[in-house]
């Protein structure tokens, strides 16, 4: 089993679900975030007076899945969550030891 961890702009987020529904994840896991990349924030004006905004909103999708799905979720988040742009985000693939359903205790593949 693997956990893909993708942080993308906020807007691209229905786009990212419906691609991740269409090749077949049923559940994902979202939180709203606040990072920066080598963008490192922007200048905004406000009243005047021009502050730094270090932070800028994200959106972390988190999907636990087969590792035979993993190759097609990658593709489907970074084909439906690019936009040409700088900050588009990024997407992590990381090892899961095991997986278990608090409601049934049901382990591995079967919990996911």
């Amino acid at each position: 089993m693997k956990k893909v961890e993708a942080i993308i702009k906020p807007f691209k987020l229905d786009e990212v679900k419906e691609a991740l529904h269409e090749i077949g994840i049923q559940g994902l896991t979202v939180t709203e975030a606040k990072g920066f990349g080598r963008q490192k924030g922007h200048t905004e004006l406000y009243r005047g007076a021009e502050y730094v905004v270090d932070f800028l909103p994200k959106v972390k999708i988190e999907i636990v899945m087969d590792d035979a799905m993993v190759e097609r979720a990658v593709e489907a988040i970074q084909q439906a969550a690019h936009t040409g742009r700088i900050g588009d985000g990024k997407i992590f693939v990381i090892p899961v030891e095991d997986a278990i359903r608090i409601r049934t205790g049901e382990k591995g593949d079967d919990a996911i």
